[in-house]
């Protein structure tokens, strides 16, 4: 027998061994309990993350670009800046 054949006959045994125990009782509950406290937290996906902070991004350039033509604005007018 080969050692990868060795080791998939163990992990077979494993899992047949895991499926008659009370081990895939408490991995459902588990994933059943995480899962409503996931559901209970306020997260987004990382897709709606990602475009979030491209929004923020573009937001933060054109604040800055703002920010610059006031001040310029200010200097040619000679009012003073706060």
């Amino acid at each position: 027998m080969r050692p990868t054949e060795a080791l998939d006959d163990l992990a077979r045994r494993l899992r047949d061994l895991a499926a008659n125990t009370p081990l895939q009782d408490i991995e459902k509950n588990a994933k059943s309990l995480l899962s409503g406290a996931f559901s209970r937290l306020d997260l987004v996906t990382r897709e709606e993350f990602d475009a979030q902070a491209r929004v923020l991004a573009r937001t933060r350039d054109k604040l800055e670009a703002l920010e610059a033509r006031v001040a310029a604005l200010e200097a040619k007018s000679g009012t003073p800046t706060a």
